[in-house]
């Protein structure tokens, strides 16, 4: 029988166990988070890092981008390591783009040619992807400092982050104010809730981009990791990785993970959709849709440490993409070169592309509307 996560800690908690880097897992209370200089930008912008624990749960986060520097947690016996891919300095994340660990936005995803009519004004972004625009175009959400404030409230612990997006930033219509907050609580989940409100009719698809390696990063393939993922459908895409407007059946494909399986068993299928992706990189369409609260989308496990990630939302689509674009030209957190398939994303989402096919779930925002969506990760053992 496997042992659940409350388990080792309440058992690593009554054993007395203090918690170091790679040590083992201790109980923590609802501290406030605490506060340091992590760098500066060229202009000579301060950036922060936070650091927060709670649930058995450690998470260390960036003003810039809101970035998921670390999120540690412990193995089967206890035994903690950072799960997500990183850097250890603020010029790394600034010169490079993987969007290890970040907030995504103003609109998650591939927009086609960076183009898009709302209300019969066509608009244009800033195209970064070869023709197309990704992830809220070249400077996104992700490379902006965010205002940051952390707090403990009862049980739980948390930040809540700010960023204003001024009207035709990126191409964007409408000033944009967005606030994400982010709490652990008392069990170790990780929380993140959306909101965002707008003076102009505009869209917008937030989502965050962590790399896992649930074995620990610069561990090596991901291609062991079990996954499952609650969805019949998903979005086939052309070369340029744009949905064609399909919401085809995974079954008897390699993109079937209704049934947990490992990442890597048909990731190498000569499969032109995983040309087109070189691996997986890919929307879901999510059996559920969308939802009032999060429900549970998809469920990932390491079999040699134990450890399991569960999450649940209340967007339509999940985004998994298998760490296909690592090269190996990056160094990590922990001194390791990521290569391809060290990590995958998991990233809840409306659907790519969605301004450009009236048939998806919408993504437009408008004065007087809130865009509030939930992500809830929760760790096991």
């Amino acid at each position: 029988m496997e042992t659940s996560r409350r388990t080792v800690i309440a058992a690593a908690a009554a054993a007395g166990l203090t918690a170091a880097t790679t040590g083992t897992a201790h109980a923590s209370g609802g501290k406030k988070p605490v506060r340091e200089l992590f760098g500066k930008l060229a202009d000579g912008t301060k950036v922060h890092r936070w650091s927060l624990e709670n649930g058995g749960t450690r998470l260390k986060v960036l003003s810039y981008g809101g970035i998921v520097q670390s999120l540690e947690i412990p193995d089967r016996h206890g035994r903690y390591e950072n799960v997500s891919l990183g850097f250890d300095n603020i010029e790394d994340y600034v010169a490079k783009t993987p969007y290890f660990g970040a907030l995504i936005g103003r609109y998650g995803n591939r927009i086609a040619k960076g183009q898009f009519t709302l209300d019969g004004t066509n608009y244009q972004l800033s195209v970064n992807d070869g023709v197309n625009s990704l992830h809220g175009g070249a400077k996104g959400f992700d490379k902006h400092v965010w205002d940051v404030e952390g707090f403990a409230s009862g049980s739980d612990v948390g930040l809540v982050l700010h960023y204003t997006s001024i009207d035709g930033e990126m191409g964007y219509p409408g000033t944009l104010r967005a606030k994400v907050t982010y709490t652990l609580t008392r069990h170790g989940d990780w929380r993140i809730d959306y909101e965002a409100t707008t003076d102009k009719a505009t869209v917008v698809n937030l989502t965050s981009h962590v790399y896992w390696n649930l074995a620990g990063e610069g561990s090596g393939s991901i291609y062991d990791h079990e996954l499952e993922i609650a969805a019949s459908r998903y979005t086939p895409v052309d070369s340029g990785l744009i949905p064609t407007g399909e919401l085809a059946k995974v079954a008897g494909t390699p993109f079937d993970f209704r049934r947990s399986k490992t990442v890597g068993r048909d990731i190498r299928v000569a499969h032109q959709q995983l040309l087109y992706g070189k691996g997986i990189d890919h929307n879901w369409v999510l059996d559920k849709g969308i939802t009032s609260r999060p429900e549970h989308v998809a469920t990932l496990r390491d079999p040699s440490s134990g450890r399991s990630l569960s999450i649940a939302s209340n967007e339509p689509g999940l985004q998994f993409y298998s760490g296909n674009f690592l090269d190996g030209t990056l160094v990590g957190t922990g001194g390791h070169i990521y290569r391809q398939g060290d990590a995958l994303c998991l990233e809840t989402q409306h659907f790519p592309d969605s301004p450009n096919h009236p048939s998806f779930p919408s993504t437009v925002l408008r004065p007087g509307q809130t865009y509030r969506t939930s992500t809830v990760h929760s760790f096991g053992a």
